[in-house]
């Protein structure tokens, strides 16, 4: 990469297409030291931890007590979302509203999964359809502007669950975040994301159709009215249990019929070009970097297992040709046209307008009271 030249961690697979990537005299990269300097030291799924879920619980269920339900839960249909609905209502006696957005992108496993929850916990639901003319208008957009950071579903999807629930009064929205899988957090320059001011900035270069209906959700709603005035709080329990990956996949798969999917964010079909193609391909960069080496510095893979992995694409070529197929013509492109715009010079979140300053004073904020400790940059 340029004169610094390539390195791969000798702990971990994170190299240096993170152009921002810290190694020490071992060939540890920050990402695994900051893991084991203050995320292990402050993360101990046990008895004290079980405590501190019991009272978590007891608390949402006291203030939930005469409501027909006593907390939210997004569901995308992925392991994280599905192990904790499972995990909310049939062990921790909660009784959850799941929340789902349709964006127009899932995949039939993905909407079977859902299904699959929804029924066997006698759950209700309530699904957020994301306005197809606007959506479609941002996504092209997005990829006119060249940026690496392309899954604006993201934010879709943050933005109806806590606009929703704020509207209802949710006090309590739980959340599939985790250390488990989570721990060492994609570089920003791969994934820019819930940047309001970017978004609207691409989109006023690129679209042509205006927002009205597109969910939104900036930073100062989220980290203060939402939470401040409006009294919501968001919990992980999937941080105070011992959660493995693969255990919860086999557990959802013996009770509910769940089905696998290839990588993480699969069980989408725009989240998987992008992931699998898109930024490999036009960036060089591999998300599955991050996502193994997670799984590597907390126990579930070794990094033997991950390099091999990674010698081979994310999914296979003439599977992604086919999906840039469908998604051109979902975008109202022919695949030549979009071709063009993989071709095309390649920018980053710094050549438009961005709320790097806040997002940036909010994230340090965060660190310094507890609430994130991954790395962030």
């Amino acid at each position: 990469m340029g004169k610094r030249g390539y390195q791969v961690c000798s702990n971990c697979v994170m190299d240096t297409s993170d152009s921002k990537i810290q190694f020490d005299s071992r060939g540890y990269c920050d990402h695994c030291n900051n893991f084991y300097n203050n995320i292990l030291p402050n993360w101990h799924p046990d008895e004290a931890s079980a405590k501190e879920l019991e009272k978590i619980v007891e608390q949402i269920k006291k203030e939930g007590r005469n409501k027909k339900y006593d907390c939210i839960i997004g569901l995308s249909g992925g392991v994280d979302s599905s192990y904790l609905v499972y995990f909310a209502k049939e062990k921790l006696g909660l009784r959850p509203l799941a929340f789902s957005v349709d964006t127009g992108w899932n995949t039939d496993v993905a909407n079977e999964n859902i299904k699959r929850l929804v029924n066997g916990l006698n759950l209700d639901i309530h699904t957020v359809v994301v306005d197809w003319d606007e959506m479609k208008d941002l996504q092209l957009a997005f990829f006119k502007s060249q940026v690496p950071s392309q899954d604006i579903q993201d934010h879709a999807i943050f933005a109806s669950l806590y606009n929703f629930a704020a509207k209802i009064g949710f006090k309590y929205v739980l959340t599939g975040a985790n250390h488990s899988t989570e721990c060492i957090r994609e570089p920003i320059e791969w994934a820019h994301v819930n940047d309001l001011t970017q978004i609207k900035d691409i989109h006023s270069k690129y679209g042509t159709k205006p927002l009205r209906k597109f969910p939104m959700c900036g930073i100062f709603k989220y980290r203060l009215y939402y939470r401040y005035i409006k009294g919501m709080k968001i919990v992980q329990p999937l941080n105070l249990i011992p959660y493995i990956k693969e255990d919860a996949i086999n557990e959802l798969q013996e009770r509910f019929g769940w089905e696998r999917y290839k990588n993480k964010h699969f069980e989408n079909v725009f989240t998987r070009f992008f992931e699998g193609y898109w930024l490999p391909k036009k960036f060089g960069y591999d998300k599955r970097r991050a996502h193994f080496s997670s799984l590597i510095v907390t126990g579930q893979l070794t990094r033997e297992e991950a390099l091999e992995i990674l010698k081979h694409p994310p999914y296979p070529v003439e599977e992604a040709m086919q999906d840039m197929e469908f998604i051109a013509n979902k975008l109202g492109v022919t695949k030549a046209e979009f071709e063009e715009l993989m071709k095309g010079e390649n920018r980053t979140y710094r050549d438009y307008k961005s709320e790097m300053f806040w997002i940036e004073l909010a994230i340090n904020l965060a660190k310094l009271v507890g609430l994130e400790k991954r790395n962030f940059r």
